[in-house]
Parts: C-alpha cells; sequence; structure tokens
C-alpha cells in the first residue's frame, strides 16, 4: 500500500524554522519525483518545491527560493523541505505528493499525503 506521511509541522515564530519530512512507505522512494505543496486558508493549493528522480534536480517557488531547500535520504526513504526564515505568508498546510515529473500542476501527482500545518506567527 502506498503512502506518504507528513510530519514536522508546528508553531513558529517569523524568522523561524522548521524542517517538514515525507516518509514513505509501499514504494521506494527514489524512484519518484517528490513535490511539496501549500495550502492556506481560503487559498487554492500552490507547488513550493519538487525534486525530481531522473537528474536530482530541483524546483523552488520564487517565492521560497532561498530559504527553503528540499533533500532526500534514501535510506530512510524520506524527503524533507528544511524551511528558514519564515514568514507569515508561509502559514498554511503542507504537502508531499509523488509525480512522474515536476509540476505546479496538481493533477499531474498522484499519491498525496495528508498534510503537516504550519503556523508562523508572532
Amino acid at each position: 500500500q502506498v503512502q506518504l506521511v507528513e510530519s514536522g509541522g508546528g508553531s513558529v515564530q517569523p524568522g523561524g524554522s522548521l524542517r517538514l519530512s515525507c516518509a514513505a512507505s509501499g514504494f521506494a522512494l527514489d524512484l519518484q519525483t517528490i513535490g511539496w505543496f501549500r495550502q492556506a486558508p481560503g487559498k487554492e493549493r500552490e507547488g513550493v518545491s519538487c525534486t525530481r528522480t531522473n537528474d536530482g534536480s530541483t524546483y523552488y517557488a520564487n517565492s521560497v527560493k532561498g530559504r527553503f531547500t528540499i533533500s532526500r535520504d534514501n535510506v530512510k526513504n524520506t524527503v524533507y523541505l528544511q524551511m528558514h526564515s519564515l514568514k507569515p505568508e508561509d502559514t498554511a498546510v503542507y504537502y508531499c505528493a509523488t509525480s512522474i515529473d515536476c509540476s505546479d500542476d496538481e493533477i499531474t501527482y498522484d499519491y498525496w499525503g495528508q498534510g503537516t500545518q504550519v503556523t508562523v506567527s508572532s
């Protein structure tokens, strides 16, 4: 059974850091492109970052470039999203998902986790 489980969310003050984890089971995560999305209250879900399986290349939305880093630990079958210099506008539920290639279109992603809440507030 394919399953993705996100963890690591929480409440932090502006300028703080969090590391989100996306743990996979039922498949080898290193064979999949993995994307991180987020959805803020009242807004559409948006792509945040992605790591391709074929060449290891990464993608970041302009809003998080330079602050977020996506990485993989194939031994632990986990993808991480390290977030620094968090801003209130980063507040959202963060999801990871699998795909055959990086895309901002969530319809191209097949398996999704349940999400983890990130709240940035003073």
